[in-house]
């Protein structure tokens, strides 16, 4: 590059950031009215004297020091295109430099890189081809660490400046959802246009990422793209996690097929974390497709994550030997090594025996279990008539030598993982989606099972009835040896019902159920029956006392009722003539001969009505006051000279209260629970002493995203919850017909009831985090790819 070329090139990717700078400076402002905005409401809204005390706290400190953050962070993020590029990298280029970090700038940081990386989730698209263009403007490897591009720099500048504006982290962390709401668009959009600006100067209109592969070595093997982010997880792994073997991904999987997944794509965590995972298995199919040829390639592996099946399980052509370049189909694979195999399940068989009887000596039994596998994968190898069935043994076998290595894995349940090797190379030789996508049946349930025992210790597996059910799903498999993937789909439908059983049978579990799921119930019907009720009173003339009575109280009323008496129950059809009879009693009574039903008909309603409000919990004094507020209405109601509501619509409202349940809907959920211990004991008598209840914060915005992320969480699976500054390991025990409560129980006997929306927010912060970065077969993925990448000759020899 010429100097009069670099000049104009340094020139160019400037003015970039500078046009970058100006689009996102834009946005302070309006992003401090949306903060004020959802401060305001807050404090407008009813709650606990503590909980209303903090929101004026926060309203008060807001309003007093907004103008200087937004001040100070525009004045900031303006000069911060001056910042020389180097400043930010001298010291990485220097000596070591070890220092302490305090408690504050510790905090600091994790606020910004909580918004950096929601920030790097949304826009990684876009900054991955931006940052190349940029490192080709300046001819640099990497861009500068605090290079205004970064997502880093923009959210440590807006936390930094909200300190010194003498705001607190704690607010930071109440508002920082409403930040990312109004922040992200903006700053994705701004990737874009300069982007755009750059195609339009002529800079590297289609990337060409080959020139910036840096291949491992000559071999044609795994090759990386700098600055492009890889790593593999999946659904309920920790997205962004990545791996100790997270260097396999090529730039060149960028349209390796019309299926294949992109490397970077943006979107959600759990949309993130599952392409990160397909991109692990694409990454060994070129591997393989590298030194097997593609010929042999469709009975190896799918080039689909959704490959077709047909009603058999296989894959339709999948077993064609065709020209030699087949591979072996199930019948061929029967043939051919169907005594290896016969005498390695043997084998299995009875090192499972060995351990029941005598289970002291299970790490010797899995040390020999192990050595064995290998011997026998090569016999098996030796005998296979295709290089593609070379292949899928070696992969096998070295995906099952990394399970059965994963201490965590209890070695009661190693003994069984075991004996899954065999039938999970039977599949994968005559189903080639085994290799292709992560809802393959045999991975589905290797995964569910390890997530599982992963977090017991072996003193609790060990003859538990959940070591006995995963022995009975593998004797299962070994029982039908032909029927491919539709018996490891049914073993891991039943193993799925059967944790649901398992984790909930105990006494508490069961009660915190109980409670939970009729607390649900009770305030879905409620918003439900609110609903019907406003709609009823559309187009009646009934006074706003009334009005908030019926649906504030009376829907509550209705709601715990049919709860406990059911929706048709003689008192639950008592109650619900209640509210047309009040309805009627509090309009107009221009008429002697309604005036005086009213007052022959009144003891009989205030009787009614004190009972429906004992069921909900309303007694003395807040009892005496709704009484006392209906009754003077129905006195304003004699006076009235306006037209009294015709008999029909009274008529019309008690039929269709009758039968209320037939106009409301069972699929939504009550989005605002208000769920606290101390209401569930009080609802229903339970003890709530064992149960930690975390209910949806006031007033919190929750991301889609964020809900799909929780609606997936897998029952079984092992999480570290970190509530209230203590750290706890819990498995997912149990979610609620609608979703909205979630159960989490640790060792010690702690029971956390988590509510939908708050737990969508602990996992977009970092709270709730999966206990396995990703699952086990992806990770058994990883660590036989690198040791292919090692030793490629393995895989044929």
């Amino acid at each position: 590059m010429s100097i009069a070329r670099s000049a104009s090139s340094l020139q160019l990717a400037r003015e970039t950031r500078e046009r970058f700078v100006l689009a996102t400076e834009g946005v302070i402002v309006p992003l401090a009215q949306a903060i004020r905005d959802r401060l305001t409401r807050q404090a407008s809204e009813i709650g606990s004297a503590r909980v209303m005390q903090e929101s004026r706290d926060d309203f008060v400190a807001f309003q007093g020091q907004a103008t200087q953050w937004v001040s100070l962070s525009q004045t900031h993020w303006r000069k911060s295109v001056s910042t020389p590029a180097t400043a930010g990298g001298a010291s990485s280029t220097g000596g070591l430099r070890l220092e302490l970090i305090g408690d504050d700038v510790m905090e600091g940081n994790i606020l910004s890189s909580r918004l950096a990386q929601a920030i790097q989730d949304k826009a990684s698209f876009e900054l991955s081809d931006l940052r190349l263009r940029i490192q080709y403007l300046e001819d640099t490897a990497e861009l500068d660490a605090h290079d205004v591009l970064k997502p880093e720099t923009l959210a440590k500048l807006l936390v930094d400046q909200w300190l010194a504006a003498g705001l607190s982290r704690a607010l930071w962390a109440r508002v920082q959802d409403t930040v990312q709401q109004h922040l992200i668009g903006v700053v994705v959009k701004a990737y874009e246009d300069a982007n755009a600006f750059l195609i339009s100067k002529g800079v590297m209109p289609e990337i060409d990422l080959k020139s910036f592969v840096r291949r491992t070595g000559a071999s044609g093997g795994p090759a990386t793209v700098p600055g492009a982010p890889y790593s593999a997880g999946t659904a309920g792994q920790v997205p962004g996690a990545a791996s100790q073997h997270g260097s396999h991904a090529s730039p060149q999987t960028r349209g390796f097929g019309a299926s294949a997944p992109q490397l970077t794509t943006g979107g959600s965590p759990l949309l993130l974390a599952r392409q990160r995972a397909q991109t692990a298995l694409l990454s060994l199919k070129r591997f393989v497709a590298a030194r097997i040829g593609a010929a042999d390639m469709p009975s190896t592996m799918s080039s689909s994550p959704q490959s077709v099946t047909g009603a058999d399980g296989r894959t339709p052509g999948a077993g064609s030997n065709a020209g030699g370049g087949g591979g072996g189909s199930a019948q061929a694979f029967s043939k051919t090594f169907a005594g290896v195999i016969a005498d390695a399940e043997a084998a299995y068989r009875m090192a499972a025996t060995q351990y029941m009887q005598n289970p002291g000596d299970a790490a010797t039994i899995i040390q020999q279990a192990s050595v064995d596998l290998r011997r026998r994968s090569a016999e098996i190898k030796k005998r296979a008539p295709t290089t593609a069935d070379k292949a899928t043994v070696e992969i096998v076998a070295l995906m099952f030598q990394a399970i059965l290595a994963e201490e965590r894995i209890p070695f009661s349940a190693r003994v069984w993982f075991a004996r899954l090797q065999m039938p999970v190379l039977r599949v994968a030789i005559a189903e080639p989606e085994f290799f292709g996508t992560l809802q393959h049946p045999a991975r589905m349930l290797i995964d569910r099972m390890g997530s599982c025992v992963m977090g017991f210790d072996a003193a609790a597996i060990s003859g538990s009835a959940l070591e006995g059910e995963i022995r009975r799903v593998v004797q299962v498999i070994e029982q039908y040896p032909e029927t491919g993937q539709r018996v490891f789909k049914l073993v891991f439908d039943e193993f799925v019902a059967f944790l649901g059983r398992y984790l909930t049978q105990s006494d508490t579990t069961q009660r915190v159920m109980s409670v939970a799921q009729q607390v649900e119930q009770k305030e879905t019907m409620a918003i439900q029956y609110t609903i019907e009720l406003r709609k009823m009173l559309n187009d009646m003339p009934v006074r706003d006392e009334i009005r908030e009575f019926l649906f504030k109280v009376w829907a509550e009323v209705l709601a715990i009722a049919a709860l406990r008496y059911g929706a048709q129950g003689e008192q639950t059809v008592m109650l619900k003539r209640v509210a047309s009879e009040l309805v009627w009693a509090a309009s107009a009574k221009p008429n002697r001969a309604d005036r005086a039903r009213v007052i022959q008909d009144l003891p009989q309603l205030l009787q009614r009505l004190r009972l429906g409000m004992n069921l909900l919990g309303i007694i003395d004094e807040p009892q005496e006051a709704h009484i006392k507020t209906i009754g003077a209405t129905l006195s304003d109601a004699f006076l009235s000279k306006t037209e009294a509501i015709p008999a029909a619509k009274i008529e019309a409202m008690a039929e269709r209260l009758a039968h209320l349940e037939d106009f409301v809907s069972d699929d939504g959920g009550a989005s605002n629970l208000p769920l606290d211990a101390n209401s569930i004991e009080l609802l229903l008598g339970v003890d709530a002493a064992s149960i930690e209840v975390v209910p949806d914060t006031v007033g919190s915005v929750v991301a889609e995203d964020m809900l799909e992320w929780a609606h997936e969480l897998q029952v079984g699976n092992w999480f570290m919850l970190d509530h209230n500054d203590r750290v706890t390991q819990v498995q997912f025990v149990w979610r609620s017909d609608r979703k909205q409560l979630h159960l989490f129980a640790s060792a010690d006997g702690r029971s956390f009831l988590i509510q939908v929306g708050r737990l969508a927010n602990y996992l977009q912060a970092g709270l709730l985090v999966p206990a396995e970065e990703e699952t086990l077969t992806v990770r058994a993925t990883r660590e036989a790819l690198a040791k292919l990448d090692a030793n490629p000759e393995r895989l044929l020899n």
